[in-house]
């Protein structure tokens, strides 16, 4: 096999394993997912992660198109609140098929999800970045602890990691 093609291949399947927040905490993302250009319009925003030490338990995975299987958004360890990522508007706040559902209207065609999540707040209320809008509730796709993070640009879902400048410091670890 040629050296270019091995690269090739070692490049496709190589991940890094990254640590977010406690070093006892890891997940991998695959090279060709960090290395992703798309919506470079959506960088440097300064969005916050909706989460206190951050833990990620499943990552975003594309669908292969509008109602293929995938995952759309991240799925975060969560304590008892959660934040909003960035200034906006409550949009929605209730039940989507039984799971207690908070929605924020950031603008420019942004809009995030927290679930399960249930809130005070009401249709239209302001939110500020970093500001605490919802508590974690139970009923989530996930186990108990467990919030799902979805963002959707201009009606597409998309992976938020790309809003919060990828993953925290990544640490690489020895594997032996």
């Amino acid at each position: 096999m040629n050296p270019e093609r091995v690269r090739s291949l070692l490049g496709a399947v190589l991940a890094v394993v990254l640590v977010i927040g406690t070093p006892a905490v890891s997940f991998a993302v695959t090279e060709a997912a960090a290395a992703s250009t798309a919506h470079d319009a959506l960088e440097d925003r300064g969005w916050v992660w909706p989460v206190d030490g951050v833990q990620l338990l499943r990552p975003f995975a594309a669908p292969a198109h509008a109602y293929g299987p995938g995952h759309r958004g991240v799925d975060l360890a969560a304590g008892a609140t959660l934040r909003s990522p960035a200034d906006g508007l409550v949009a929605f706040a209730g039940q989507v098929a039984g799971r207690p559902v908070v929605t924020i209207d950031h603008g420019d065609g942004l809009v995030t999800t927290l679930e399960p999540a249930t809130t005070e707040l009401s249709v239209g209320d302001p939110v500020a970045r970093g500001a605490v809008v919802a508590r974690l509730a139970d009923g989530g796709h996930e186990g108990p602890g467990t919030v799902h993070f979805g963002v959707r640009w201009n009606g597409e879902y998309i992976n938020p990691l790309r809003l919060l400048g990828g993953v925290p410091r990544a640490v690489l670890k020895a594997c032996c």
